[in-house]
């Protein structure tokens, strides 16, 4: 059995600030990656215990470079490095029997979600796919079901878990926090956390013939509020999208990828607008 693992940072156990997932900061962050990686090859463990064979992990937070090689098992490959063209999805082209995500985080605008956003904090303020707001899980969950990819586990605050699971009610789901607000957490320690993710990976994998490839019906429309005009000015620049008001930009596709593409592009796109602001 093959696995796909995407692997975020801000739903690890017992993070709670910018502080400590950002890589330009050299004294909390160093102990949180560890305790992203360990997290990781938790999930590793539970799946192999189960019976999956072959591991793809995709670093999928900040910068893309996160993990420590020597906490992960030796005989996995590893997905890493900034401006991938499918971002957090990257390589779920190679033909998996299911995905896992760990360390994920609420969507943007969500209460007491820790640390809630949409791919990024700075320019969106609402992600819509035919009128459904929209984690990072769900769109993501969507790319995997495109080829035919079953979400089998998530791991991160009650938030997240609780939004995937509406969706789609066979995946197993891990909650290592609850948030209180956006920059608190009531959180088990990492070990604890750790225990309970490779407990819930080896669930996830025997409960597998249960679950069913995630996607959105089409024709598709992606709705993207950003959180200043500016933002839209840039975005509505690319040939498919439509501005809809001051900072609302639309698009309209048959085609998933092309939506997750258009979505990529335009919070990148985004992050130009406020770089040069």
């Amino acid at each position: 059995m093959r696995l796909y693992v995407s692997c975020d940072m801000e739903g690890t156990a017992g993070v709670c600030s910018w502080m400590q997932c950002d890589p330009s900061n050299r004294h909390e962050y160093p102990i949180y990656r560890r305790y992203m990686s360990q997290e990781v090859r938790a999930a590793i463990e539970g799946a192999r215990s189960a019976g999956v064979t072959d591991v793809l992990v995709n670093d999928s937070h900040w910068d893309m470079r996160n993990l420590l090689w020597d906490e992960l098992p030796h005989d996995v490959r590893v997905v890493s490095g900034s401006r991938k063209p499918f971002s957090m999805a990257e390589g779920l082209q190679g033909g998996f029997d299911g995905a896992f995500f760990t360390g994920y985080h609420a969507r943007v605008g969500a209460a007491n979600g820790v640390l809630a956003h949409t791919y990024t904090a700075d320019s969106l303020y609402n992600v819509r796919i035919n009128g459904v707001p929209c984690s990072e899980a769900l769109l993501n969950a969507a790319m995997a079901g495109l080829h035919g990819i079953p979400l089998l586990l998530v791991t991160g605050d009650r938030v997240v878990v609780e939004h995937v699971k509406e969706f789609m009610p066979w995946v197993t789901g891990v909650i290592v926090k609850e948030g209180i607000g956006h920059y608190a957490a009531d959180s088990i320690t990492p070990k604890a956390a750790q225990a309970a993710i490779r407990e819930g990976a080896a669930r996830a994998i025997r409960d597998a013939q249960n679950a069913k490839p995630f996607t959105f019906e089409a024709p598709m429309t992606m709705e993207l509020e950003t959180t200043r005009v500016e933002h839209a000015d840039f975005i509505e620049l690319m040939p498919g999208f439509e501005r809809t008001d001051g900072r609302t930009v639309r698009f309209k596709h048959h085609d998933y990828t092309m939506i997750f593409r258009a979505f990529v592009c335009a919070f990148r796109l985004g992050g130009a607008a406020s770089a040069i602001a």
